[in-house]
């Protein structure tokens, strides 16, 4: 039996209850179905919207969706979507149906779904409703379109990109038609907004599989990150790389946290490499100048898909600095926190953690990397001096040693290098002292 939240359970009840069938359906029920503990649950139910909207008539109601038969309601504080079964009608701008129609029964309803594995529902009085063969699908870890697959995609061009967003979330392999349909019209996801496109990559980037995708629909995810394709079959050359540029990619995407940001900006740090590579005399290839054009890369694509401001800065960052030395010297370390953020630094690391496991080669440098995180965390426990503001001595002292205006932010900028050398000097006699002898130095 699948457990349900209490508000869904209420909002069954009362649909139940006034003469209208309901049922938990799509991602909740495959997710109960495949093991997987549900967390958003959306609702399906035989009443219009108006009904719906009078069956809740004592709660508060939202009308989200209501051109498309979709009331939100709260219960127990927490939003239910409550969707009419509907059928529809063309998709003429390939995303959106012209028209809805309302109806009575739930096969109906199921059989305009995108996946067999999303067209089944939940009742706690009906049980489980599947006349598409969503079970099996699951059971045999298999997409397949409901219907004609060319059909479901033509309807809506997102769902080609969710099916690979599911591929990469679960692991479920495409049924042939489906696949075949899907890289046939992968060409049409151009038309679909941006903003939808970099939801679905940036949660298909994040999941398990998402490296088994990438692989397998190269060509089709290049509809959406054209600048991979290069990348594909792109030998480096030297003894440093043992993959191509895009496995080597892939590979660094896999090694890294499943955050949007970072698994962006592992799958983009080298896409400036084909563009960039030499060979020189001895057959070895270089690539000289790739982080500072894959940083621009990844900031067009970026942009193109209208990313956050965080992300893209996030991504951009990591692309430029990827190849930049961090080695252990102490003062080194904590020059690159000064100038970076423990935020931007711990990234970093990341990323070169991900980098130097993705080669392939030199596996001494994963625990060079590691050594370093080690000292990066104990340099901030200890608290060391880091920034003008944790300077033993502030503004307004300088102030009183007799500095003003400029001076002031000048002499903040040379003690803390001077800080950064060696944190024992951050002390208020030492500061004076080194302000004291900088002042007296010729100009």
């Amino acid at each position: 039996m699948m457990e349900l939240p209490r508000g869904v359970q209420k909002a069954l009840t009362a649909l139940e209850q006034a003469g209208y069938p309901a049922y938990v359906v799509g991602g909740a029920v495959r997710d109960h179905l495949r093991g997987v503990t549900p967390h958003d649950f959306d609702l399906c139910t035989a009443a219009t919207p108006e009904e719906t909207r009078q069956v809740f008539a004592q709660e508060r109601v939202a009308e989200t969706g209501l051109k498309h038969g979709t009331v939100t309601v709260l219960l127990d504080g927490a939003p239910i979507e409550i969707t009419s079964f509907r059928v529809e009608g063309r998709y003429s701008d390939g995303r959106h149906p012209d028209q809805v129609r309302f109806v009575r029964d739930l096969e109906s309803d199921l059989a305009r779904r995108d996946f067999t594995v999303n067209a089944i529902a939940f009742s706690p009085t009906r049980g489980l409703q599947d006349p598409f063969g969503g079970q099996a699908d699951i059971q045999a870890r298999r997409l397949r379109a409901v219907g004609d697959p060319e059909h479901r995609f033509t309807e809506d061009t997102l769902r080609i990109l969710r099916g690979l967003r599911l591929m990469a979330e679960t692991g479920f392999a495409l049924e042939c038609d489906t696949a075949d349909a899907l890289r046939v019209l992968a060409p049409t996801m151009t038309r679909v907004a941006p903003e939808r496109l970099a939801a679905e990559t940036l949660r298909l980037l994040c999941g398990r599989y998402a490296g088994r995708v990438l692989r397998e629909y190269t060509d089709v995810m290049g509809v959406v990150l054209p600048e991979i394709l290069p990348m594909r079959g792109w030998q480096q050359r030297n003894r440093y790389h043992r993959y191509d540029v895009l496995e080597h990619s892939i590979r660094a995407l896999e090694q890294i946290p499943a955050d949007p940001a970072l698994r962006l900006a592992a799958l983009y740090h080298d896409t400036g490499k084909p563009h960039c590579m030499t060979i020189d005399e001895k057959g070895v290839g270089h690539f000289y100048g790739h982080p500072k054009l894959s940083a621009a890369m990844a900031e067009q694509r970026c942009l193109a898909l209208r990313l956050p401001n965080a992300i893209r800065e996030a991504v951009v960052f990591l692309a430029d600095h990827h190849d930049i030395p961090i080695d252990s010297e102490p003062k080194t370390v904590r020059r690159r926190l000064a100038q970076f953020g423990e935020t931007r630094v711990r990234q970093l690391l990341m990323m070169k953690k991900a980098d130097g496991v993705a080669r392939g080669t030199h596996a001494e440098y994963i625990g060079q990397y590691q050594q370093l995180e080690q000292q990066i965390n104990a340099m901030l426990r200890s608290r060391d001096c880091l920034t003008v503001h944790s300077l033993a001595l502030d503004g307004y002292a300088l102030m009183r040693l007799g500095l003003q205006g400029k001076q002031i932010g000048q002499m903040q900028r040379y003690l803390l290098e001077q800080v950064l050398d060696d944190p024992a000097r951050n002390t208020p006699e030492t500061l004076t002292h080194l302000v004291e002898l900088h002042r007296e130095e010729p100009t």
